[in-house]
């Protein structure tokens, strides 16, 4: 089969797939699923196709390495050469010198830090505005639930949702499962350059991507969840109240730093915890008898479940298997060690468009521990919805995936 037509199958698959566990299958839109289609081309195509967008947005690589340089200068003046500053001996081997702790993760905090001054100085407000009344005209949606969803791209899943928080206990079932879906399907800006530098040297223009795979599956989240819980979704705004005030730079800076810091001791605990697991896992199954003369992995295990999955993508099916695998780790554990797995593939093993394709669909929150932050973050933001909230939490789980997966496919069909 050629890839494109694989790929439009892949989508034909993911909108047929959502439809089939909808709560209401007697009502089906084909204009708004047609519309959102066109919209995610559109976005690819400006954003990837045309010269003038596609330098800039390219060009915003440029400050992932000027922000990696000066989280740098902090890393190597506070923890010496274990932060990337000169070794006080010679080394033989200075790849085994980069260190995630101290010298990648603490992009984290900076970024964070960064983001709270953008929000203070109006920038990121001003864009979320933008993005929302594009969402809302494109999408049909009313604004409280327009202005959230375009928010969770640069704020997170549940950041995103504290800038309606007065109107949560109003929305309707469909806009609160808009909400958590979305909140699956994208990922926040604090992430944004962590993962552009770990995939620097697999795809080009890595930064770039991430923000299109975002902006692409930002309406294709909210396609996915308006066909797998049907209805009204018109709640409108009459005023907001902000969900973070900050009284100065410097107090947004600090503020920024902090959230920063949790952000970053989660997941350096989350890898520790999630690489141990999967280790006792595998020392687990490799007591099992072996398959095709190898001994039986996690990874492995995951490949063959999900390699349909990524086939439908438009992944050649001699490369599903460690495509797959990479995919179930993102859904079982999450996307940074995904990425972190995509980078340490041998050069050859994926090539450029399974590579691409393969960011795209793993570009999103999808997975079972942000399912539990869901959970836990929206049921402390509508305590009397929480009941409601847990019973849809494991569908914006399957809606995130689906909603990932068409952005993905969507760019294997395209000539891109």
């Amino acid at each position: 089969m050629l890839p494109h037509l694989q790929s439009a199958l892949g989508i034909c698959a993911i909108i047929a797939l959502a439809w089939l566990v909808s709560e209401d299958r007697k009502t089906f839109n084909w204009r708004m699923v047609i519309g959102t289609l066109l919209l995610q081309a559109a976005t690819a195509l400006l954003l990837l196709k045309v010269p003038l967008a596609r330098d800039v947005l390219f060009g915003l690589n440029g400050v992932v390495g000027a922000i990696a340089t000066a989280t740098s200068a902090g890393t190597s003046f506070v923890f010496g050469y274990m932060g990337g500053g000169p070794a006080p001996f010679a080394t033989t081997n200075p790849g085994n010198m980069i260190n995630l702790a101290f010298s990648i993760l603490p992009l984290i905090m900076v970024i964070a830090s960064l983001s709270a001054i953008l929000w203070y100085w109006r920038v990121t407000p001003t864009i979320v505005r933008c993005l929302a009344y594009v969402v809302k005209r494109a999408t049909g949606l009313g604004g409280a639930v327009g202005l959230s969803a375009a928010a969770t791209v640069f704020l997170g899943n549940i950041e995103g949702q504290l800038v309606i928080r007065p109107y949560l206990p109003r929305l309707t079932r469909t806009e609160l499962f808009i909400l958590m879906t979305v909140g699956m399907s994208v990922i926040a800006g604090t992430v944004f350059v962590l993962y552009a530098t770990i995939l620097k040297d697999v795809l080009p223009g890595a930064l770039g991507h991430l923000l299109v795979a975002s902006l692409m599956s930002l309406p294709a989240g909210i396609l996915i969840a308006r066909i797998m819980v049907p209805g009204k979704a018109e709640t409108e705004l009459n005023e907001t109240e902000e969900a973070v005030h900050y009284r100065s730079t410097i107090d947004a800076m600090a503020r920024g730093t902090e959230d920063g810091l949790k952000l970053y001791l989660q997941i350096l605990a989350m890898l520790i915890v999630t690489t141990s697991l999967v280790t006792l896992a595998n020392l687990i199954l490799v007591h099992f008898p072996g398959v095709a003369g190898s001994p039986l992995t996690l990874e492995r295990v995951l490949g063959w479940v999900f390699a349909p999955f990524v086939w439908l993508l438009g992944v050649p099916w001699s490369q599903a298997p460690v495509a797959g695998g990479l995919m179930g780790t993102k859904v079982i554990l999450n996307e940074l060690i995904s990425y972190l797995h995509l980078s340490a593939l041998a050069p050859g093993t994926l090539d450029e468009r399974s590579t691409r394709i393969m960011v795209y669909a793993m570009c999103g929150f999808a997975n079972f521990a942000s399912t539990g932050i869901i959970i836990a973050g929206m049921s402390t933001l509508i305590p009397e919805r929480r009941n409601e909230v847990v019973s849809l939490a494991l569908k914006a789980l399957l809606g995130g995936v689906l909603a990932s997966g068409l952005s993905a496919a969507m760019i294997g069909l395209l000539p891109i």
